[in-house]
């Protein structure tokens, strides 16, 4: 399951914010046709299941609409896609929805919050059993991805920072297999990898994002104006991953077709989701969303992007780009909001009034 950013995400947020200029803007006022990206990940797997078994008609023909929903093995492609606007929506999580769209000087809202990572992101070491250990340790992980923020969170809860270790820019695909090497002691990475790093009897789990509950979070954004001209869009979005909530609560056919869908077993996606909070209510993710939690993340994951340089080249400071909450208080530049979280749909759906 692949939700990396890679080390060329520099690059890539520079590409993506060219194709914008070049390419016809997502948000050409009220429209019929819209399309959404979305890649293989334990939280987003609903979407594709919905795109195959009718949900996702279903509710785009309640409202006259037309919804595509297409699947991304590459996740940093189809933020790209999304940024130069050949998309309308895509999931990603909200550390990249700032790096990338939101950089690029695409304006992007929230409309559902899916789930957050509660022990699916960890760090683990060969042969020690304190986080303490991975002091002058050489790390391996995927640089500037959310393995890199948990790595910079971890680091921070024992009073060391990154200079006090070396970062490794190591594919995820990689991963697994470089663990098994003498060279590398100490990796950081997401399940199914975790897993399988776990298998070897001499790796130890020391720190996960159980320690930073609620700051990866795993999201469905809309170009802003988009959604502004088309509010039956952002209706029909949160009617279907609601819809396919319930689908999922029902049984297991609906998890045994996303875990095949994902390359693993029902065991491997239960063992997921077991450390993924999953908002399949409209209250609860409105409740979070709504939290001042997410007003303490969000500043804390500006400021990583900031000392990574990943804010774009102008930004002097973490609130170089404007982060919009639900309540209409803002964390950064008021004149240069490109990010929103917003409770507006979800909040239909909690009230029946979709």
């Amino acid at each position: 399951m692949n939700r990396s950013v890679s080390s060329f995400l520099k690059s890539a947020v520079a590409a993506a914010a060219s194709l914008a200029l070049a390419l016809p803007a997502a948000n050409a006022a009220e429209k019929k046709d819209f399309k959404v990206a979305w890649s293989i990940y334990v939280g987003w797997m609903p979407w594709g299941y919905a795109a195959d078994t009718g949900i996702v008609k279903k509710w785009a023909d309640k409202y006259g609409i037309n919804i595509e929903v297409k699947q991304f093995n590459d996740y940093v492609e189809s933020i790209n896609q999304y940024t130069a606007g050949a998309f309308d929506a895509v999931t990603l999580t909200n550390m990249d929805a700032v790096s990338i769209p939101a950089a690029g000087g695409v304006d992007t809202t929230v409309v559902i919050t899916g789930s957050t990572s509660e022990g699916n992101d960890s760090i683990i070491l060969k042969g020690k059993d304190k986080l303490e250990d991975i002091k002058g340790q050489t790390v391996n992980l995927v640089e500037f991805s959310v393995s890199h923020y948990l790595l910079a969170r971890g680091l921070e809860s024992i009073g060391l920072s990154e200079k006090d270790v070396k970062v490794v820019n190591t594919s995820d695909a990689d991963l697994a297999s470089a663990y098994k090497t003498p060279d590398v002691t100490a990796v950081v990475t997401w399940k199914p990898i975790v897993s399988s790093i776990l298998e070897n009897p001499d790796a130890k789990l020391v720190y996960d994002t159980t320690k930073i509950p609620g700051e990866v979070m795993d999201l469905l954004v809309a170009n802003t104006e988009v959604l502004k001209d088309n509010p039956n869009f952002g209706k029909a979005l949160v009617g279907i991953w609601y819809d396919t909530m319930k689908v999922m609560s029902d049984g297991n056919a609906a998890k045994e077709a996303m875990a095949k869908a994902a390359g693993t077993d029902l065991k491997g996606y239960e063992e997921m989701l077991a450390t993924t909070q999953l908002f399949s209510d409209p209250k609860a993710a409105v409740a979070f969303v709504t939290s001042d939690g997410v007003k303490t993340t969000s500043e804390k994951v500006s400021t990583f992007l900031f000392d990574k340089a990943l804010l774009g080249k102008d930004a002097k400071s973490p609130g170089a780009i404007g982060i919009e909450f639900p309540d209409k208080s803002v964390f950064g530049e008021k004149d240069n909001i490109k990010f929103r979280f917003d409770a507006t749909y979800m909040q239909a759906a909690a009230d029946g009034k979709l």
